[in-house]
């Protein structure tokens, strides 16, 4: 095996509260889960399990929080609503893509945050809406 190959691949995770299928695939053009920005021209996802998961907590909408395990179609770059604004480096493992996201599976058994950690951050997201500071860099 050559120095530039390697067994191992990244996992990807995007968290929501859409219920799809292995085979789905996730597309640019919905809604922010975040904020009132109307229709995105992104897709997101992570390499950490905790930053899909608070994808998954945070997101609007009645249904169960999900996790998928999914791989990008095209081209991906750091998420710069993270990487520029928040965390330098992108510890998070965050990225984005113009491109859909192919479902690969449907991740389980997880444990998400805290009720009193996510009320936290759905006050913090609350204060950035408010001062008009929850702009997402599409």
């Amino acid at each position: 095996m050559s120095a530039d190959v390697t067994p191992f691949t990244r996992q990807y995770f995007h968290g929501t509260k859409a219920d799809l299928r292995p085979g789905d695939h996730i597309r640019v053009g919905h809604r922010s889960n975040f904020t009132d920005a109307g229709a995105l021209s992104w897709t997101y996802f992570a390499a950490t399990l905790d930053a899909a998961i608070w994808g998954a907590e945070l997101s609007r909408g009645d249904g169960r929080e999900r996790i998928y395990v999914v791989e990008p179609t095209g081209e991906i770059e750091d998420d710069p609503n993270l990487t520029d604004k928040r965390f330098p480096g992108n510890p998070t493992l965050s990225y984005r893509s113009r491109h859909p996201l192919r479902v690969v599976a449907e991740l389980v058994g997880w444990t998400g945050h805290s009720p009193a950690t996510i009320a936290a951050m759905k006050d913090g997201l609350e204060r950035l809406a408010e001062s008009g500071d929850d702009i997402i860099i599409d």
